[in-house]
């Protein structure tokens, strides 16, 4: 990645703000680009559009849109300080001609028309549990389209309940490790259901599972 230099400063600079974990910015890199790969492994190639939900800091959403300088790319997030910096690092980084910052809740966004189902890929770094990220997820990402979500060191597929990804349109859940991190992805294959995701607040007051 060629603005890598430019990237780690932006990413050092939420960290101070409070806005990304403590781990250095070089391991919030490495783990960011562990979506840059199994999002291009999964789909075949780099998605031409895609959405991060509650992208905070910038990762992984600012490092895929570096990655990818053909996607058009959604940085979902509610807090107007960290939308204000994500705008920020949009300019230094030159992304926002094709990356913008949607500074509303993800609830919403995936419930509106103009914005529903349009996304080639979603992808979550501790945006909620699975449940609320799959729920929420079904109502941004295209029917064709993979949902890509960072899991804990020893994930289970007990937390991707296949009767309940299928419900709401998704495929199985595939877990895959990497040296950059652990990761679960599955497909879009129906269209989400009328009415899902649930209204605002509503997704992470009462769970599906």
């Amino acid at each position: 990645m060629r603005q890598e230099a430019a990237v780690l400063a932006v990413l050092q600079r939420a960290r101070e703000l409070g806005f990304l974990g403590p781990a250095a910015p070089e391991e919030q890199l490495t783990h960011a680009l562990g979506f840059v790969e199994v999002a291009a492994g999964a789909l075949g190639r780099p998605p031409s559009t895609f959405a991060d939900l509650g992208t905070g800091g910038g990762v992984p959403g600012l490092v895929l849109g570096a990655s990818w300088p053909d996607a058009r790319g959604a940085l979902i997030e509610a807090s107007a300080r960290r939308c204000a910096a994500l705008r920020r690092a949009l300019e230094e980084l030159d992304l926002g001609g094709r990356v913008e910052v949607v500074e509303d809740r993800a609830e919403d966004v995936a419930r509106r028309a103009e914005t529903r189902e349009c996304r080639q890929l979603v992808t979550s770094r501790g945006f909620g549990p699975p449940a609320v990220t799959a729920e929420i997820a079904t109502g941004v990402v295209a029917v064709g389209g993979i949902v890509v979500v960072s899991e804990p060191p020893e994930p289970s597929a007990g937390r991707w309940p296949a009767e309940q990804l299928a419900e709401l349109g998704f495929s199985a859940a595939h877990l895959v490790a990497r040296p950059s991190g652990h990761f679960a992805w599955f497909a879009k294959e129906r269209p989400a259901r009328d009415g899902v995701p649930r209204r605002s607040g509503r997704p992470g007051k009462r769970p599906l599972w």
